[in-house]
């Protein structure tokens, strides 16, 4: 009797000792691995650039009569913009006209005579040498009447330099010269500026390096393909907007050493303003079926990197190899589909220890370079 109550202390006195030794369960946060398409982000600081801007100036000198846009003004290409005094140019341009009426009208009796001429000398009743000299005189007035003809074209032209017209569709800038001033085609400032806002586009400078991608990425425009790219006020805010590539440089930079690439942004609502500096993100590839992680996850060992994940309600370790990174997420391979990996508690954790599973953390789907 004695000897079997003895045994069961023994036994009761060990279970207690193992489960003192294992303690209590560990409270982690977990998240699933996800086989997914990611796309890969390239990014860089940007300056937004209008695709069109224009310096107003006069091509005519004379009096700014009227200014008929507002500074900040929209206006559309061919919409009047500034008219200058054109009074001497229609002056000019009428002498014109009248003396090409004059020589029009010497040339017509020329021709007469001419034909009176060569009539004549048919019948032998004036000489060769008359008839020469009226045909002379007609090439003379038909070279005059094409003078004058191109004096009255270039009048004309002058005279459409009076009325200024906008080249593009865009914004007007802040007004440099008023209305009332002698105006001159050598004026250093220009009357105002013109620029196009929408679409707008963004440039930036890439490493050399970056080369083999780039070309990749030409040839996808070549192919019609869109190449998204964002754009933001900083890092971590909202998108700007949202565009595509548009060119990639077709040289090297040897001063910097880095590729000039330009992205078209569609611009409705002008959230781009030209010159400005932005953060662009350019997506160089997609990377189809890999499996991901939170960054939070990831592990450094002697032995390189690891990753803590749950195997049936105890803690366990899988060493992983890192494909591509960034503070968010981690693209890797060692582990499979639907895994639970440890993204918190780890710092408590043993190689079997019990898991308390408290929640699961979100996954993003992008990864930057």
């Amino acid at each position: 009797m004695k000897l079997v109550k003895l045994v069961m202390i023994s036994g009761l006195w060990l279970s207690c000792a193992v489960v003192a030794q294992q303690g209590p369960a560990v409270p982690v946060k977990t998240a699933l691995v996800q086989q997914q398409s990611v796309p890969v982000w390239i990014r860089a600081i940007g300056q937004v650039k209008a695709q069109q801007s224009v310096e107003i100036r006069p091509q005519v000198d004379g009096i700014l009569q009227r200014i008929l846009v507002e500074e900040g003004q929209l206006v559309k290409a061919g919409d009047l913009l500034a008219v200058i005094d054109d009074r001497s140019i229609k002056a000019a341009y009428e002498q014109a006209k009248a003396q090409l009426a004059v020589v029009q009208a010497q040339l017509d009796v020329a021709k007469l005579d001419l034909k009176r001429y060569q009539n004549l000398r048919k019948d032998q009743a004036v000489s060769a040498q008359m008839a020469d000299q009226q045909q002379a005189t007609v090439q003379q007035l038909e070279a005059q009447l094409r003078s004058v003809q191109a004096t009255i074209n270039a009048q004309q032209v002058e005279l459409s330099y009076t009325q200024i017209l906008s080249p593009i569709s865009g914004q007007v800038g802040i007004r440099n010269v008023d209305a009332g001033n002698y105006v001159r085609t050598s004026d250093a400032n220009s009357l105002f500026s013109v620029v196009q806002l929408d679409p707008i586009s963004i440039e930036i400078a890439l490493p050399q390096s970056r080369l083999p991608e780039l070309q990749q990425l030409t040839q996808q425009i070549r192919q019609n393909q869109t190449v998204p790219v964002l754009a933001y006020l900083k890092e971590g805010a909202e998108p700007l907007a949202q565009g595509q590539l548009k060119v990639v440089d077709n040289r090297v930079a040897a001063a910097t050493g880095t590729i000039r690439v330009k992205a078209d942004f569609a611009n409705p609502d002008m959230a781009l303003w030209p010159s400005q500096s932005v953060v662009i993100a350019l997506q160089s590839k997609v990377l189809d079926n890999v499996l991901t992680i939170p960054a939070k996850a990831l592990q450094q060992g002697p032995e390189g990197a690891f990753v803590w994940f749950n195997e049936q309600g105890k803690a366990a370790t899988a060493a992983v190899e890192v494909v591509l990174q960034d503070k968010n997420q981690v693209v890797v391979t060692g582990i499979k589909t639907g895994q639970q990996v440890i993204v918190d508690g780890q710092s408590r954790l043993r190689k079997g220890a019990e898991l308390k599973i408290l929640t699961e953390a979100p996954q993003t789907a992008a990864v930057e370079q």
